[in-house]
């Protein structure tokens, strides 16, 4: 059976939570592709422009900051980065004994 029998709409609606970094190259790769694709695929280009639709306007995606972004999330990554949110030890969180319990004694 072929998958072109089943183009209609799909009943399935995803959800994606973005941090600014990367609503900001999602739009710029929407528009790298918008930009690709060759004038007879107009399907292609719809389904594009239906998801840049869906994203905030230029302006807004303008004001996002790569470098700025990209450092913040590399900062909550690292604990020991400068302006991190500090952990607290992993004994702390009521673990318990840190040795494994496949760990013989």
């Amino acid at each position: 059976m072929s998958d072109e029998a089943n183009t209609g709409p799909s009943p399935f609606k995803y959800h994606l939570e973005l941090t600014p970094a990367q609503l900001k190259i999602t739009h710029t790769a929407l528009h790298s592709l918008l930009d690709d694709f060759g004038h007879k695929d107009h399907e292609v280009h719809q389904v594009i422009r239906e998801v840049l639709d869906k994203l905030p306007d230029e302006h807004a995606i303008r004001a996002i900051r790569l470098d700025d972004e990209v450092e913040r999330g590399l900062a909550e990554a690292r604990p020991d980065a400068p302006g991190a949110t500090p952990q607290p030890p992993p004994d702390s969180l009521g673990g318990g004994d840190p040795t494994p319990p496949d760990t013989v004694a």
